[in-house]
């Protein structure tokens, strides 16, 4: 499988599980395959719960404003990532996560607006950041771990000030490049691993092991933790694209987050051509904030190419 294959088949593959994730947000576990009990049957791109079939969350609205910061920058800006965030907020987005929207708002620099809300919020490793980097994992896939982690970090930071979503999310940029670059994720975490910050690396290694279950979590999925140990179980236990992304939504609770995760391992495991047609035909982005613009598969597939593919 060529490299463009697995690039655009991280972006697309978080946007769709995404989307397919949204409807059931905060619902109860086995809720998906209730409602779509034969796989490949078509119809799952339902909408509901306030979204259009198809429609993209935060998630991937986040994860595009961010992609097109670094293609239109020529790389990493952090001022200009954080604008665009506030632009998009401003913007009245249908859902945004409380802890973002209250970085975004509280009228403190780039620099700072995070770790403020850190002082005050201890209990903030929120799943935020991680759910929104699978277009910054594409664009920094060819830089190696060490660049692509920190990298990861950094974007991070801008709204997370608690470093537990700075070491998941520079977790999933690595395994991202790792899968990119035709290796097997699963085999390279051990060394993905032994690159977290020592005082976040036992949580991680808990949650990724290959006996961990997400019925093991001891905390919401809603976390950065057991939102990307969710993620890595659902590829691990699975063969397919589909059959990953049936099993995170199925999971319950932040079903629109554990899904984008999930599809963006996946979708750079098996590529683009993995990720059934019925899925992205109805994909659609919108921006709020920005002119009402809309962004459909070409848009996305265009992405890819322009961060790396």
């Amino acid at each position: 499988m060529d490299r463009a294959q697995r690039t655009a088949g991280a972006i697309v593959g978080s946007a769709v599980g995404d989307a397919l994730g949204g409807p059931f947000e905060f619902g109860p576990s086995g809720a998906f395959s209730a409602r779509f009990p034969i796989p490949g049957a078509g119809d799952e791109m339902c909408g509901g719960g306030g979204w259009e079939p198809g429609e993209a969350t935060d998630d991937t609205q986040m994860a595009v404003l961010v992609a097109e910061s670094l293609v239109e920058r020529g790389g990493l800006d952090l001022p200009d990532i954080f604008a665009r965030f506030q632009r998009w907020a401003a913007g009245e987005p249908k859902d945004i996560g409380l802890q973002t929207e209250d970085v975004l708002t509280n009228g403190l620099p780039w620099d700072q607006a995070a770790a403020a809300h850190f002082r005050t919020n201890p209990r903030a490793a929120g799943n935020g950041s991680l759910m929104r980097a699978s277009t910054s994992a594409v664009h920094f896939a060819s830089a190696g771990p060490e660049a692509t982690m920190d990298a990861a970090r950094r974007i991070a930071a801008l709204t997370h000030g608690d470093r537990a979503a700075w070491e998941g999310t520079a977790i999933f940029h690595e395994l991202v490049r790792v899968t990119i670059e035709g290796a097997d994720p699963l085999t390279a975490l051990p060394r993905v691993l032994a690159r977290v910050h020592p005082d976040h690396r036992p949580r991680y290694r808990t949650v990724l092991a290959p006996d961990w279950h997400p019925d093991q979590a001891t905390e919401f999925n809603g976390a950065v933790w057991p939102c990307l140990g969710s993620a890595v179980w659902a590829l691990r236990t699975t063969t397919g694209f589909e059959a990953a992304i049936r099993a995170a939504i199925d999971l319950g609770g932040d079903t629109d987050t554990v899904a984008a995760v999930t599809g963006g391992l996946a979708g750079a495991y098996y590529g683009l051509d993995a990720i059934p047609v019925h899925w992205t035909r109805p994909l659609h982005v919108p921006l709020p904030g920005f002119d009402g613009r809309v962004l459909r598969l070409a848009d996305l597939l265009d992405l890819a190419h322009r961060l790396g593919g």
